[in-house]
């Protein structure tokens, strides 16, 4: 079953790591069947380097398992609340990698202070609320996923592909699990160089005339980025 895309979901799982955005079994990536109604999904806690397509967990939209004989991402709820509010998207990630997590345990949106940050992301990445201790104590992995998609009333998700958590780390998600993936680690990059930059200038900035040239050269109809 979804062979294809337990395929493409391990390679997005294995990037993560190829590109230094996890460490041990930190972090997932996950892709889903539109027409289907099912996500393919990191099983739980197991090593990256022992990690097999057939050993990627099938689920519903509701968190039930569907093929596999592993347990699936403590995180699933979270991928499921984003795949049922984000209809645009194909593949989440998560990781806790280092600048962006720092960001998310400062509770701070990750600001829009260049061309590198517009390429992807056309405003700030932005910072959850901190969940209620009944949120917590609940149905918490799916009450982080309503957070973010609280977060997203004013925000196009494909327009801005990626938020942090706060107290906890980033999500990012894409097209399919190889696009979230790819966004991850620009997510990672920007957090990075937004951190560098306010250390520097704290009252660093960039235009909006700045922001929307970069990012509409890459996305939309009128894109002049890359080959035809």
């Amino acid at each position: 079953m979804l062979e294809k895309l337990k395929e493409e979901t391990l390679e997005a799982n294995l990037d993560l790591v190829r590109r230094g955005l996890v460490l041990y079994t930190w972090g997932n990536a996950s892709g889903i069947d539109r027409e289907q109604g099912l996500v393919v999904i990191k099983p739980s806690g197991v090593d990256y380097d022992s990690l097999r397509p057939e050993q990627m967990v099938v689920t519903d939209l509701e968190g039930k398992v569907v093929e596999g004989t592993h347990r699936p991402s403590s995180d699933l709820m979270t991928h499921v609340a984003l795949y049922k509010a984000f209809e645009g998207i194909g593949g989440v990630v998560h990781t806790h990698s280092e600048n962006a997590t720092a960001w998310a345990q400062s509770g701070r949106d990750i600001p829009a202070l260049g061309t590198t940050h517009a390429d992807y992301f056309h405003g700030p990445i932005p910072c959850t609320r901190e969940l209620t201790d009944d949120e917590i104590n609940g149905e918490y992995v799916l009450n982080t996923g309503l957070a973010i998609i609280e977060r997203f009333q004013e925000i196009d998700p494909l327009a801005v592909p990626g938020v942090i958590v706060a107290g906890h780390a980033p999500f990012a998600w894409g097209k399919n699990a190889m696009d979230a993936a790819h966004n991850a680690v620009v997510l990672e990059a920007v957090a990075k160089m937004a951190f560098m930059t306010v250390m520097l200038n704290e009252k660093a900035g960039v235009s909006q005339a700045l922001l929307d040239r970069h990012y509409f050269r890459k996305h939309g109809a009128n894109a002049t980025y890359g080959q035809k």
